[in-house]
């Protein structure tokens, strides 16, 4: 009896596995769900916003005096630019915009994690930096994805899912001109650094620098 198909399919189905369990292991890393969660909004905002008006960014990574700072997305728009940091989380959120962390809570565990709006705070100013536009033009979002629920009431620029679609399209007033815009859009592709793992690389080399920085 040939035993070679049987032993094909058995060495198929093992591969597949493995496959599946690194795909699983991977995504339930942090840097792993950080991508997947930058990949939805990037699913949904290509769906729902119009490439024409809001123009997208992903992944900037912009010099800053203490060495980097990423953005996860930007659109530039006649009604403003909007600088958008993703959370990929779940359980329940608490948070209130003066406080310094923000709560994260699983069945009985209880998790310390930096106000979001405090992080894209230092990402608007990065940004603002290299514009040189009116502090009033650009909009700070924070949008979660993943199986989470807010517990404390949120401002309107902190949404869920699709929530950032509908807070960027609430600004209808035009503060800049198509001119305006073609030329933003130019700097931030000048001043951004080159996307890809070398920058990623550095950027995260820089932060831990700065942690042990801070911790000694």
């Amino acid at each position: 009896m040939d035993l070679t198909p049987l032993i094909s399919e058995f060495y198929k189905i093992i591969l597949f596995v493995v496959f599946i369990a690194l795909l699983m292991g991977i995504f339930k890393s942090p840097r792993g769900k950080g991508i997947f969660g930058e990949a939805m909004v990037r699913l949904l905002s290509m769906l729902m916003l119009n490439k024409n008006i809001y123009r997208p960014f992903h992944d900037v990574t912009l010099p800053s005096p203490d060495g980097s700072t990423q953005i996860d997305h930007v659109y530039v728009s006649p009604y403003g630019i909007f600088v958008v940091e993703t959370k990929n989380m779940r359980g329940w959120i608490f948070g209130d915009a003066r406080q310094s962390q923000w709560t994260q809570k699983i069945y009985k565990k209880s998790f310390k994690f930096q106000n979001p709006l405090r992080q894209n705070f230092k990402h608007v100013k990065a940004l603002e930096s290299v514009l040189q536009v009116p502090a009033g033009t650009i909009h700070s979002i924070v949008t979660f994805v993943g199986d989470s629920s807010f517990k404390t009431p949120m401002p309107p620029n902190v949404t869920y899912g699709a929530g950032f679609i509908r807070h960027i399209k609430s600004f209808k007033e035009k503060v800049f001109s198509e001119d305006q815009v073609s030329d933003l859009v130019a700097r931030i592709e000048s001043g951004r650094l080159q996307p890809g793992y070398s920058t990623r690389k550095k950027h995260v080399q820089r932060l831990k620098e700065r942690s042990n920085r801070d911790q000694g």
